[in-house]
């Protein structure tokens, strides 16, 4: 046995999942990964880890793993595959692929990513390369996790924005520039079980420690709501009317910072004219919080001398999710916290490197005028949504699976799905999602397991790697950083690798400029002014310098805008609380309440016969979505999916605490193992979401027990946004429960 070797990396792709940032140090023996802990040098986690990480050798090295392509020679669903060589398996899928291509267009093709990972660079760069528009999260209804959020910062504020817990800086708490922040709304989140992107979960527990106080709008009962100094339990879906009635208080009473909206707030009348149609009183009556309790919240948020929003997926999936994130970012515009120490920080990527081409702009910039155009001609959504058509470059999921079912207006033939487990994981609607994906000529799936979706659909097998397996870059906001390659496994290959190959094959003068994915990386990085290889040297990360991208007051400075004048990168040079873009495209530009399309409000006969309200997609330590579940450490710590039934429910329905039963409504129904517990209220239940079972039979009609346990399947769908973003019900889906006959085989 050789000596161990100590490498550090950053987290971000296969393995933990997650996305990412972590620093982590492996230790390699003979080439192989025998441990990995936290690099306590990092400045992203200061040494922590998540269990998913902590189980990375288990994951890389277990016997399902596939770590060679493989090709389907059996009839779909049959679970029958063979392997062959690499460049067999280029040649099939450029083979395939063109022959679509020549017979209905490039467009015709579905490219669909998953979370996590560092997949948008690849499977964009593959997508484009081939000519599709139709780069999409398959079956995630609007788009709803992060970019309805994301659109609304950079329609009303010109930039994104994070709660300030000095991440940006490489001393940390320890910066004298950070101040701490008083307050932090924690909304639609429980920060320890989770890290969003470029989040830390702990950081909010960090600043806790430091003296920061908790506002928690959460219907559950979580680690961090019993800290809180305020807990509004707010009913799942109506976040927009709890924004809008916290505005009416802090207007009404003149708690704004009156300085900064004269200076860098565009259209602070018409919001407040807005916001009266929202008195406590009638905000109380739609989300089930206490007037009082919203008042002194919002007297509590608007009083702080620092104060910032930290948010979550809820927020994404209520039914207008792009209004309702307007709504929140009016609550710290008006309130003068933004762009400052402890408030909401403006955040822009490391050294102004990005991994991708982000926004719109960003991919003319890089692809060219003429080529977005007429990518934007044949993208699904982007006519009928102008906030689609302007913001990213995603096709809309919802009319995607349509197309495929219907072929209108034009036909779809294929899919390359990479980092998406559609049928076990994302997919509202998830039966109906199985069927039009049948339909398709060719589907190639890229992955590290085995899974419902490949099992169904995969027509190839191509093997990706997780992290420690692979050359790559992580640039979402603070540190820029490099993910270094220390060991193989098997014969598998990177996602930039397989995509890379492919790109180079489809479009070779487009991509002759690019030898290597080294060189991609390189002239990426360039900004920076750093090569992969001087990355490397340095440690292997970079925090932010003074600048652009750097905080904080870069609005006074002049740093946020290109005509270097002070103000934000608006149209009008401010936070537009009156917007402007969305006026542009056919939205209201200001903030407003829409009921959950099921309801006990909108559908009280449905909610009669379905009387609990269904939260799903809470955050686990230890799953990533539906990744994970045949992992031992992590399984053996959840081994079963749970739903969470409040007492006085249990008894309603006569189940006890371990009982198998249903979860129902007219789309189906799906099993569950009673969890009793007080963390949820007696008219609703959460239960996760991903579930399948590796241990059972893969093939057809089987697929890993995946149409016993996925809870996607009660999900309904479309109900997107009016902005095309946002709008998936997955917080609130209305079902019964139900006993599971005696006799019936009730687990698998």
């Amino acid at each position: 046995m050789g000596n161990i070797d100590t490498y550090s990396t950053v987290a971000w792709s296969a393995g933990a999942g997650c996305h990412g940032g972590c620093g982590q140090m492996l230790h390699v023996q003979d080439g192989k990964m025998v441990k990995i802990e936290g690099d306590e040098n990092h400045p992203f986690n200061q040494g922590r880890s998540c269990p998913r990480v902590l189980a990375l050798t288990q994951y890389m090295y277990h016997e399902d793993r596939i770590t060679q392509p493989m090709k389907r020679v059996g009839e779909r669903g049959s679970g029958k595959f063979e392997p062959i060589s690499w460049d067999d398996a280029f040649d099939y899928c450029e083979t395939e692929m063109n022959k679509i291509k020549d017979q209905n267009g490039p467009e015709s093709i579905v490219f669909a990513q998953g979370t996590g990972r560092d997949i948008g660079g690849p499977i964009s760069f593959l997508a484009y390369s081939y000519g599709s528009p139709n780069w999409v999260q398959l079956g995630l209804s609007g788009q709803s996790c992060y970019t309805p959020r994301l659109g609304a910062m950079k329609a009303v504020q010109g930039d994104f924005g994070v709660s300030d817990c000095s991440q940006f800086l490489e001393k940390r708490y320890d910066d004298p520039e950070w101040e701490v922040p008083e307050v932090i709304i924690v909304w639609g989140q429980h920060p320890p079980n989770g890290c969003p992107d470029a989040f830390f979960g702990h950081w909010i527990v960090d600043c806790m420690k430091r003296g920061t106080k908790i506002i928690s709008m959460d219907p559950r009962n979580t680690w961090m709501t019993g800290r809180s100094e305020y807990h509004l339990k707010l009913r799942p879906g109506t976040d927009g009317a709890m924004a809008l009635g916290m505005l009416n208080v802090i207007l009404s009473e003149g708690l704004e910072d009156k300085e900064f909206c004269g200076k860098f707030v565009h259209g602070l009348s018409e919001l407040k004219e807005r916001a009266v149609e929202y008195p406590v009183e009638r905000v109380a009556e739609i989300t089930g919080v206490p007037a009082e309790d919203i008042t002194e919240a919002a007297r509590f948020f608007a009083n702080a001398k620092r104060a910032s929003i930290h948010w979550g997926v809820p927020i994404d999936m209520c039914p207008d999710g792009t209004s309702v994130a307007h709504g929140i970012i009016c609550l710290w515009a008006i309130t003068g916290n933004i762009d400052i120490p402890g408030g909401q920080v403006i955040a822009r990527p490391s050294h102004e490197v990005s991994s991708y081409p982000y926004s719109t702009e960003a991919l003319v910039d890089l692809y060219g005028e003429e080529l977005v155009k007429t990518l934007t001609e044949k993208r699904i959504g982007a006519d009928a949504y102008k906030m689609v058509k302007n913001f990213r470059g995603w096709a809309q999921p919802d009319m995607v699976i349509d197309q495929i079912m219907t072929g209108e207006p034009y036909p779809i033939k294929g899919a390359w799905i990479q980092t998406a487990n559609v049928l076990g994981g994302q997919a509202a609607r998830a039966n109906f999602h199985y069927e039009a994906l049948k339909k398709l000529e060719f589907v190639a799936v890229v992955d590290l397991f085995y899974n419902p979706t490949i099992m169904a659909l995969a027509d190839i097998v191509l093997p990706s790697s997780t992290f420690p397996e692979k050359d790559s870059f992580r640039s979402w906001w603070a540190p820029l950083s490099i993910i270094k390659k220390r060991v193989q496994v098997g014969d598998c290959k990177t996602d930039w690798e397989i995509n890379f190959e492919l790109a180079k094959r489809f479009n070779p003068e487009g991509t002759q400029r690019w030898g290597s994915p080294m060189e991609y990386f390189n002239e990426r990085l360039a900004p920076s002014g750093k090569t992969f290889k001087d990355m490397e040297e340095a440690g292997g990360w970079l925090m932010p310098e003074d600048g652009p991208a750097k905080p904080y007051r870069r609005h006074e400075r002049g740093l946020l805008r290109q005509d270097g004048e002070p103000g934000f990168n608006t149209r009008t040079g401010k936070i537009e609380v009156y917007c402007t873009a969305y006026e542009d495209w056919d939205l209201d530009p200001l903030p407003f309440y829409t009921e959950p399309p099921q309801s006990p409000v909108s559908t009280p006969e449905l909610h009669e016969k379905y009387p609990l309200i269904m939260i799903t997609g809470a955050r686990s330590q230890l799953f990533f979505h539906s990744e994970h579940r045949g992992i031992p450490w992590l399984r053996e710590k959840e081994p079963d999916p749970y739903v969470e039934v409040h007492p006085e429910t249990a008894a309603d329905y006569d189940v006890y605490d371990g009982e198998w039963i249903y979860l129902k409504n007219d789309l189906g129904k799906v099993k569950r193992k009673v969890m009793i517990t007080k963390r949820v209220k007696p008219t609703e239940i959460q239960t996760l979401h991903g579930w399948w079972m590796p241990e059972q039979e893969g093939a057809e009609p089987n697929l890993f027990g995946v149409w016993d346990y996925q809870i996607n399947q009660l999900v309904p769908g479309p109900q997107e946004s009016q902005s095309g973003f946002g709008g998936g019900q997955y917080k609130t889906t209305l079902v019964t429960l139900e006993k599971i006959n005696e006799g019936a085989q009730a687990n698998g």
